[in-house]
């Protein structure tokens, strides 16, 4: 289950399943289909303009990416620049420049491509990633927008230069005797700390890291979880040193930069969670998609949870 949350109107999110996209205008009591346009394709990622929330963008799994200008009454595909096999390929996450959201970029199993006018055209960035197809996820420092974070099968990589050039650093991330592995760790979420310039952290399949030094280093985290399968964190915007991580064991907090932790899991009927967001408007709002139960809230930091009504149109 994918979810995105509009940026500035609490009432409206939206929600992609195994077959649909879905919207609610009411937060989350009744439910409108919206796939008209697009193929049946599975919707992977998701992301609403911040500038302009009626434009909204979907990553799918084997046809590209596709954008609606009327908040997903319509779709149209926007794939011309992105090669031919990324139509075979799985777009995982959007990123937009924070000073202009026309400028993009997309993280696929094919590599990472870029967008100067709002996903019309793109173009292949992987100028350094020899090793490496298969992006998950991006990162981009909002303080220097062309300074970017690339999560990948092989690890993490930075570019200074608007991701025109990569490089690798892996420092602490990866061992030694495994850096020139392209399969060597499946980072799975990176972010750049809002808090703490120069501060970063990595989710990956083998655990949570973190650098305080721009990914130059990096220290691991979170050994106590009871699984280091990480399948998505957040950040706290708000409060300094609160993180939130996701995996098959549920959702878990720490106040303290990754150094304690403590499950939030009251109320959940599954633990399996694929997706965990924060409401751009409330803070202590989060929601999360299971894998089974369905789609959850939390208005209390994830103190508890509540299942929302299911995600399918109201008759």
């Amino acid at each position: 289950m994918v979810i995105a949350l509009h940026p500035a109107n609490p009432n409206i999110l939206y929600v992609a399943t195994n077959d649909y996209i879905y919207k609610s205008r009411d937060e989350g009591q009744t439910w409108e289909n919206l796939s008209q346009g697009m193929t049946f394709s599975r919707v992977i990622s998701m992301a609403v303009d911040p500038a302009y929330p009626a434009i909204v963008y979907a990553g799918t799994k084997g046809d590209a990416v596709y954008k609606s200008y009327d908040g997903g009454q319509r779709w149209v595909s926007q794939r011309i620049g992105l090669d031919s096999t990324v139509v075979t390929s799985v777009v995982n996450q959007f990123v937009f420049d924070p000073f202009d959201s026309r400028r993009l970029f997309v993280a696929t199993t094919m590599g990472i491509f870029a967008s100067e006018n709002g996903g019309e055209t793109w173009q292949k960035r992987m100028d350094g990633m020899k090793e490496v197809l298969m992006v998950v996820t991006l990162a981009l420092d909002a303080t220097q927008p062309t300074t970017m974070y690339a999560g990948t099968s092989g690890g993490v990589y930075k570019s200074v230069n608007g991701a025109a050039r990569w490089e690798k650093v892996n420092d602490g991330l990866v061992s030694p005797d495994i850096l020139e592995s392209s399969r060597a760790l499946g980072v799975t979420a990176i972010h750049v700390d809002p808090h703490a310039t120069g501060r970063l952290y990595a989710a990956t399949l083998k655990g949570l890291y973190k650098s305080t030094d721009r990914a130059q280093s990096w220290t691991r985290l979170a050994q106590s979880l009871p699984d280091q399968m990480i399948s998505t964190m957040v950040l706290d915007r708000s409060v300094a040193g609160v993180i939130y991580v996701a995996s098959r064991e549920g959702v878990h907090k720490s106040d303290d930069g990754g150094t304690t932790w403590k499950a939030v899991n009251r109320g959940l009927a599954s633990l399996n969670i694929r997706s965990l967001v924060q409401s751009p408007t409330d803070p202590k709002t989060l929601y999360a998609g299971t894998n089974g139960s369905g789609l959850y809230r939390s208005r209390d930091s994830g103190g508890t949870w509540v299942s929302m009504p299911p995600v399918r149109p109201a008759s």
